[in-house]
């Protein structure tokens, strides 16, 4: 029979962590509704800007693309990892890092260099342990106040310039695009160099005297929009991430509360029968003696 102590320290103790869960799942919940907000604002620009560069990339000549949109020739390829900085958020975090492992697996057995870029220190703590030589660099507390400035002083400017130098052919990230509070997508994409769709260009080859003119000239105008396009995208991709964290924490809280409440009736109900069976045993116990003295 379990002891009364015992069971009073437990439903406290149940009691105080179903408080804690709670007000992380109200936090969680209050900081969703802003990253949601800026999530919605930020895709608009995200996506128009992809459409226009596979646009005006549809009529340049392959062989006078810039970097950023020739084909690799290469086999050094960076993925950037995008995980939070914090627990607590289910498999937000799992994963996209068991995505990465069976991604680097895969490009290691087709002949591939991997190198990796970690955004948040869950991912960090994680793949150290098994690809510990391939990180390059880790971003922590990136998130605290995010700017599209701050995205490309502290992960654009220094990936370009790893590329110029030619310390990688291709660039990927990985990351979780926010659908809703319950569900977040797990999203692969090459930003670097950027990929024109084929059909986007069959369709603008067709276009014919419709197409429009660019001044100085097409090739200038990609020199300036694709490093932009790079900041976008790394941007939308912490926009994402940050809703989708928001969202996967205040899920996991929402369902610890709940287990919590499930818990604290099953240890009263338990509380009760045993004090219940404690005061009976009581009872017989005084009234036997009060028997014997009698006798």
């Amino acid at each position: 029979m379990p002891n009364l102590k015992s069971l009073r320290n437990r439903i406290r103790s149940v009691g105080n962590t179903r408080q804690i869960t709670k007000a992380m799942k109200m936090v969680a919940a209050a900081k969703l509704r802003r990253a949601q907000e800026r999530t919605q604002e930020t895709r608009p620009y995200s996506d128009g800007m992809g459409v226009m560069i596979q646009s005006i990339a549809s009529m340049v000549n392959a062989d006078s693309a810039p970097a950023l949109l020739a084909e690799p020739n290469g086999n050094r390829v960076c993925i950037v990892v995008f995980t939070a900085d914090r627990g607590l958020c289910g498999s937000f975090n799992s994963g996209v890092i068991r995505s990465v492992r069976s991604k680097i697996v895969a490009l290691q057995n087709d002949g591939m260099e991997v190198s990796l870029i970690l955004v948040g220190s869950k991912g960090r703590d994680i793949l150290k342990r098994q690809f510990g030589n391939q990180i390059k660099r880790v971003h922590i507390g990136i998130a605290k106040d995010l700017s599209y400035e701050k995205t490309e002083r502290e992960i654009t400017s220094k990936l370009l310039v790893e590329f110029e130098k030619g310390k990688f052919d291709v660039c990927m990230i990985v990351y979780n695009k926010f659908q809703s509070a319950m569900t977040q997508e797990l999203t692969w994409k090459q930003i670097i160099p950027m990929p024109i769709a084929e059909e986007d260009s069959k369709k603008e080859e067709g276009s014919g005297a419709g197409a429009p003119l660019y001044e100085p000239g097409e090739e200038e105008v990609l020199d300036v929009l694709l490093p932009q396009n790079v900041t976008v995208q790394i941007f939308q991709a912490l926009v994402e991430s940050e809703a989708s964290e928001h969202g996967a924490r205040m899920t996991a809280m929402d369902n610890a509360v709940r287990n919590a409440g499930d818990m604290l009736r099953k240890l009263n109900i338990t509380y009760n029968r045993t004090r219940q069976a404690v005061i009976t045993t009581e009872l017989m116990e005084i009234i036997s003696g009060s028997e014997s003295l009698k006798g």
